[in-house]
């Protein structure tokens, strides 16, 4: 980050919880033309702040994925401000095939905020740039939280949404994230080498390498740790979930859906075995 780049603006909003930490975090950047990442829930008085912070100059909404917790305020904070809403697609956008063909089949996620309402006014696909005199941001296409989950890269910052958190793991809950392409993801972020990334969710991240060759070797352990599990006993995530992972009551149901995700990219690689349609309760085998 150059001396003459003027940091973003940090608003964050009152919805702390064991999934999102201290809250929500929007930025804003740009002094005549204000773009707004993440724009947060649906609360009034979180989007009137932003709308105030924005002086009446906010000319694009920017989101990173549609979970409510970050896309819920989009569409208000459009009405407030006459900005655009910008996103990679929907809640279902960017799914991969397997995920695709599992949801079909009748696979749902564990009800961590999918906002099925989202619908951007425009669509950004993977490497687009927009910019104005104040500011460009380039797009990056990074699903596993979610498919249509994109990073933003702002000069040597990348604001990373949840694919990257520095307190916590990132959930991922099929058929809405997917871990194969999570994995990916962190390699592009890797190959990006950015100076800091900030999280929608926390602290910016000062050192970005440890921490995404941290994440990914904790997937790598987590994988190792699920695949010794069914060998000493076939199981379900729930089953799973409860062996391997030492958190509080609160946070079980998302450890299930991220054992879950790792039991799907097992099963695809052929590495186990179910006898019956994937789900949630599916009993899963050593292949």
């Amino acid at each position: 980050m150059t001396a003459s780049v003027k940091e973003p603006l940090r608003i964050l909003a009152d919805n702390p919880s064991p999934l999102t930490g201290p809250g929500t975090t929007t930025f804003l950047i740009g002094e005549d033309d204000v773009a707004v990442i993440d724009p947060g829930p649906d609360d009034p008085a979180h989007l009137d702040a932003v709308s105030r912070a924005g002086r009446d100059r906010i000319s694009h909404i920017f989101v990173t994925h549609a979970h409510r917790d970050h896309s819920g305020g989009a569409a208000r904070l459009s009405r407030l401000t006459g900005a655009p809403v910008l996103a990679f697609g929907g809640a279902t956008a960017g799914r991969s095939p397997v995920m695709t063909r599992l949801a079909a089949q009748g696979l749902v996620g564990g009800g961590e905020g999918v906002d099925l309402d989202f619908a951007p006014d425009r669509l950004l696909a993977d490497d687009q740039v927009v910019a104005t005199a104040d500011w460009s941001l380039r797009a990056m296409h990074t699903p596993g939280h979610a498919g249509g989950h994109l990073c933003f890269q702002w000069h040597d910052t990348i604001f990373c949404g949840d694919l990257v958190m520095g307190w916590s793991s990132t959930l991922i809950s099929p058929p809405d994230g997917d871990l194969s392409d999570y994995l990916r993801s962190l390699a592009r972020l890797e190959a990006a080498a950015p100076a800091r990334l900030l999280p929608t969710h926390g602290s910016p991240i000062a050192s970005p390498l440890p921490r995404l060759a941290e994440l990914a070797r904790h997937r790598r352990l987590r994988t190792a740790q699920v695949l010794t599990a069914l060998k000493d006993q076939p199981d379900s995530a729930a089953g799973v979930a409860r062996r391997i992972y030492k958190v509080r009551d609160a946070l079980l149901p998302a450890a299930e859906r991220n054992v879950l995700a790792h039991l799907i990219a097992l099963w695809h690689l052929g590495a186990i075995v179910s006898e019956e349609e994937i789900n949630a309760a599916t009993i899963f085998s050593p292949g």
